[in-house]
């Protein structure tokens, strides 16, 4: 996922997928426009590699067993990332991604 500014609805997301696709000759028919209500998360700031996620990933399940948190995967409620660098451009050491994990009080 990657997080818009509040001022992109549905129709300057089609508007800009459709530019992409004129400009780049690219298909961006799997990019999806969706607004995400995510309640209560345990979100990290992971900097490196996406290869040394999972250690930030157990960090967050430390800390969530230590303040009486589960993890709450459910139908709508997922572990998701936010990219914050680009991958193309940055060192892998670098790299900033917000990960996002769903928890709920025991």
């Amino acid at each position: 996922m990657i997080r818009l500014p509040k001022f992109v609805t549905q129709e300057v997301f089609d508007w800009a997928i459709e530019e992409a696709t004129k400009k780049k000759d690219l298909d961006f028919s799997d990019v999806e426009f969706i607004t995400y209500d995510e309640g209560d998360v345990i979100q990290c700031m992971h900097v490196g590699s996406y290869d040394y996620e999972p250690k930030t990933i157990e960090k967050i399940k430390q800390f969530a067993s230590d303040n009486n948190l589960k993890l709450d995967f459910r139908n709508n409620r997922k572990h998701h990332e936010i990219y914050l660098s680009d991958p193309r451009r940055t060192k892998p050491e670098n790299l900033k991604t917000i990960i996002r994990i769903p928890v709920k009080k025991y």
